[in-house]
């Protein structure tokens, strides 16, 4: 990573991109520096992500709730105010919000296995 500037982010200023579910749909708005992406993504009621992520994230809720579902059995339930950090490769998971969440998620190389 290097280093950036500080700065402001107007996030109404920021394209949304739409990206399918298994059911549903995400729209992202993403902003990313050599390194990093920090996206504002929004799901929709009855949203099951598409695939099994093994990237690393951090994923603070704004507003409303969902479950990050473990591959290998656990389920997480998060709701305002509440944020999950792992690193790359180190859980395969997937997002489920029943009635729309709205999340701030950040990743990248400082994210990455070891």
């Amino acid at each position: 990573m290097t280093n950036i500037p500080f700065q402001t982010i107007d996030w109404t200023s920021i394209e949304k991109t739409v990206h399918a579910g298994e059911t549903g749909t995400a729209y992202w708005q993403t902003i990313e520096f050599n390194g990093l992406r920090i996206r504002l993504v929004e799901y929709s009621e009855g949203y099951l992500a598409d695939h099994w992520c093994e990237k690393g994230h951090i994923v603070h809720c704004l507003e409303g709730a969902f479950v990050s579902e473990l591959k290998n059995g656990g389920n997480f339930h998060l709701t305002e105010g509440m944020t999950y950090v792992v690193s790359d490769e180190l859980s395969s998971h997937r997002s489920i919000s029943e009635n729309g969440v709205k999340l701030l998620i950040i990743d990248g190389d400082f994210l990455k296995s070891r």
